[in-house]
């Protein structure tokens, strides 16, 4: 009998398959989105270099107290705005979306589109 493999090792077999496929530079950082039980992170990253340029979650002071709760769609849309708004500021207006080996849906999905509409290309 073969055992199927849990959701989490599912879920990073995709994303290191995704990972093999995409790659951040300076110019155009990877948005790399993890998301636990509790709360949403969102990291902008150059791979080339190995440094993470922008960071927003749900664990930052200024975002957490705006929200009732981190663990919702509201709260994603909050980290996309959040880390688009720091995207902006350093100059960075287009990012390659690696959505971690997360269905896009629900609170990836709605971090993607908040980061969109707030001015950063995918």
């Amino acid at each position: 009998m073969i055992k199927k493999p849990s959701r989490a090792t599912a879920r990073i077999k995709r994303h290191y398959r995704i990972r093999n496929k995409i790659s951040g530079t300076a110019n155009i950082p990877r948005l790399a989105v993890f998301r636990s039980n509790k709360h949403m992170y969102a990291q902008l990253i150059d791979d080339v270099n190995g440094t993470t340029l922008a960071a927003a979650s749900t664990m930052e002071s200024e975002i957490a107290s705006k929200l009732e709760a981190t663990s919702n769609v509201e709260a994603a849309k909050a980290v996309g705005e959040a880390i688009a708004k720091k995207a902006n500021a350093k100059g960075i207006t287009e990012a390659v979306f690696d959505r971690g080996g997360y269905i896009y849906h629900g609170r990836v999905q709605a971090l993607a589109e908040a980061a969109r509409e707030a001015g950063l290309q995918f």
